[in-house]
């Protein structure tokens, strides 16, 4: 035993029995030491260690088969969603050779369009071209100055109203 060994084991034993008792414990331990250097163990059969390594491999190679189907099983979904991502796309981008036929939306039926006065026979038509006539007298008064209020205040009412009245007409 080196001289560090044997001062740590010192301070070991100094620690849990009494310093008369602590030579005769060095002692006993390097008699110890001395009977395994002596007396090796025995090393295990050929035999043993080949079956230990086979089975060490068998255990490796059922744990990567383990993982790699995990991670197939992961990955099986995403490329599913791309495979009908794919052929989605493909159906999408291929044209067909037929023509294409105008698809037509009325938004006033066709009576209303056969009358002589289109905005008296549509109801939202009759109200939007009501606020719209009123819109206009109120500018040629603004206009003309006949109104006593602030001018440009009611003008920019009036730019109001007309720029609601256009969201009214075209969201329909």
């Amino acid at each position: 035993m080196n001289d560090r060994n044997e001062e740590n084991l010192r301070e070991l034993f100094e620690r849990f029995i009494s310093s008369k008792e602590v030579e005769s414990r060095i002692e006993d331990f390097a008699k110890v030491k001395r009977i395994l250097d002596e007396n090796p163990a025995l090393e295990p059969a050929p035999e043993l260690i080949a079956a230990i390594k086979s089975e060490i491999a068998e255990t490796i190679r059922r744990r990567k088969e383990h993982t790699f189907r995990r991670i197939a099983y992961k990955m099986a979904p995403v490329a599913a969603v791309f495979i009908i991502l794919a052929s989605v796309s493909i159906k999408l981008y291929v044209r067909d050779s037929r023509p294409v036929k105008p698809v037509y939306v009325r938004m006033i039926p066709l009576e209303v369009w056969d009358s002589e006065n289109i905005t008296a026979d549509d109801m939202d038509l009759a109200v939007l071209t009501a606020e719209l006539d009123g819109l206009e007298v109120e500018l040629t008064t603004l206009e003309s100055g006949e109104d006593r209020g602030n001018g440009r205040s009611a003008v920019s009412e009036l730019e109001m109203d007309f720029v609601a009245i256009s969201n009214d007409i075209w969201e329909g």
